[in-house]
């Protein structure tokens, strides 16, 4: 791993958690979905093979239970080819420091995302004012510091090809951060929104402990382009997916999820713009 990685909130103790925490789920042959207290990790590669690419890197601490999930599912020397970002937030990136230096293997995000993966800039604050529940309202204890993953991290193919996963494209979808990435494969319509759109309310304590399953915006305390977050759900949206994993939420598939992306498009200001919150004046 490159010694001059940084990652300041590599040992914090996030407290928060969802009946789903620890569970695995195949949704396809080769998509796997792994979940860390509130949020979904996703290992892309068939069982038993060896090797395969992990999308997103979880909560901090959470390294072990990923090292367990990878041997369980592939093989005790298994390692990926690559791990790619959603984005940088705290829950996607909480382990990535103790993953690289087992794996040592280059990590993918978007350009301007690089800058929050690098230490050049910090995210902006999170929201403790926004329209929501009781995890919004706590959201100042969330970490929205930079890590600096050096030279492990690299910018994204500007073709939109995704290293390692032929098949797979990288699309654009910012909104709940600036380099936000989703990933699609045409050939089974499956796609891997991360938070650009989310399958639970996650703002809300009960919703997300018992993980109700409601096609949602991304996280409110975190999003701060209201406008560019709605084209992307729209952009999403137009793809028809037929399977999708989310960060946050129970992955989705057939007429639920289609049904539920319609309703989030046609709905956005109702269902997913708050009515109040620092990032909201001006967004519709």
């Amino acid at each position: 791993m490159d010694k001059d990685i940084h990652h300041p909130f590599g040992r914090r103790i996030i407290p928060m958690t969802s009946i789903e925490s620890g569970t695995g789920r195949e949704l396809l042959p080769d998509i796997y979905c792994f979940t860390i207290q509130i949020v979904n990790v996703c290992l892309i590669g068939r069982a038993g093979t060896g090797t395969f690419v992990l999308v997103d890197a979880g909560m901090p601490g959470s390294a072990g239970a990923i090292f367990s999930a990878v041997r369980e599912r592939f093989g005790e020397k298994a390692k990926p080819k690559a791990v790619l970002l959603t984005h940088g937030h705290f829950d996607h990136v909480g382990a990535i420091a103790p993953l690289l230096e087992k794996w040592d293997v280059p990590v993918f995000a978007h350009p301007l995302e690089l800058p929050y993966l690098t230490g050049r800039e910090t995210y902006p604050d999170p929201d403790p004012t926004v329209e929501g529940g009781l995890l919004a309202k706590i959201s100042m204890i969330y970490p929205n510091e930079p890590v600096d993953l050096g030279k492990a991290v690299q910018p994204l193919p500007e073709d939109g090809t995704v290293p390692f996963l032929p098949g797979w494209k990288w699309i654009h979808t910012p909104g709940h951060s600036n380099g936000y990435v989703s990933f699609f494969r045409e050939a089974d319509n499956v796609l891997i929104a991360g938070d650009a759109f989310i399958t639970v309310r996650q703002d809300e304590f009960w919703k997300v402990l018992v993980q109700k399953q409601e096609v949602n915006g991304p996280p409110r305390y975190f999003t701060n382009d209201w406008k560019a977050a709605k084209r992307s759900v729209e952009k999403l949206a137009a793809l028809k997916p037929e399977t999708a994993l989310c960060g946050h939420g129970i992955p989705m598939s057939g007429a639920g999820l289609r049904e539920g992306l319609e309703a989030l498009v046609s709905g956005f200001d109702e269902i997913a713009l708050p009515d109040h919150g620092k990032y909201v004046d001006g967004a519709q």
